[in-house]
């Protein structure tokens, strides 16, 4: 079965930054049990990497679900996609309202 793309959105603020998610059901694997790969990231106007969410690996050794702010990496609890997603707009949300861009 090839990887199948189930949720995919996007918005810009006025400054310039902006936000992408990418989420794919994937064959179910030691690598991803959940049948899950995902991206979310938040970017800056110069396309800066803010913040990620993604499950990609564990090469940072915190976890396969992790999040990475501003270099920092640290590992996150995965409660299912639509709360993943969820938790992760409330972050861009505080980080744009606290003008961290």
């Amino acid at each position: 079965m090839p990887a199948r793309k189930i949720f995919e959105d996007a918005d810009e603020f006025s400054k310039g930054d902006r936000w992408e998610a990418l989420a794919w059901d994937v064959p179910a694997s030691d690598e991803f049990p959940e049948r899950l790969k995902y991206s979310f990231q938040y970017l800056g106007p110069a396309d800066e990497e803010i913040l990620r969410y993604d499950n990609a690996n564990d090469a940072h050794g915190v976890g396969r679900h992790h999040r990475h702010l501003r270099g920092e990496v640290e590992g996150i609890e995965f409660e299912g996609l639509r709360l993943h997603i969820e938790k992760f707009l409330d972050e861009v949300e505080t980080i744009h309202e606290q003008g961290f861009v």
